[in-house]
């Protein structure tokens, strides 16, 4: 009976750490690009990946501005992180909150962003987009922008050859 017990709580205890979202609070330190930021919280930085949403790259048109517009958002400011996930890069995953403001979507409310579709499906989100593609808010000012996984699988392919 205690093992059934003990075993009970293991599984109940894993189960809440999985499932339970976590938290960072800290200083933004650096901004690497449109959607990944460096955070410290006790002495410790941490790689964040906004979950859901992906921004242009670097050398991407509107990369730069996509950049600029989150480091004016966030360098320097405390903000929370909640996730619950880390990917293939060890990076957190997560929505990025500046007190109340959810930074990801202000990304993607700006037109500096795109919501992911192939890892979010918020209609939230997605309503977002559509407005500022619609009112042509940022990188929806080009007549036809290239995705940013578009963009990377092509130079993969361009240094393929």
């Amino acid at each position: 009976m205690k093992r059934v017990i003990f075993l009970l709580v293991v599984v109940l205890l894993v189960g809440e750490l999985f499932a339970k979202e976590k938290e960072i609070i800290g200083r933004v330190v650096s901004v690497s690009d449109g959607d990944t930021i460096r955070v410290l919280q006790n002495k410790k930085e941490y790689k964040i990946r906004f979950f859901g949403i992906d921004a242009p790259e670097k050398d991407q048109a509107f990369g730069q501005k996509s950049k600029q517009r989150l480091s004016d958002l966030v360098f320097g400011k405390e903000v929370k992180v909640i996730w619950k996930e880390k990917d293939q890069y060890r990076r957190y995953l997560g929505i990025v909150y500046l007190g109340s403001l959810n930074i990801n979507q202000e990304m993607v409310r700006g037109g500096y962003a795109w919501v992911y579709r192939r890892y979010n499906d918020d209609s939230t989100m997605i309503e977002l987009e559509t407005k500022a593609k619609e009112t042509k808010q940022g990188l929806w000012q080009d007549d036809n922008p290239t995705q940013p996984w578009k963009f990377r699988k092509n130079q993969r392919e361009d240094n393929d050859n």
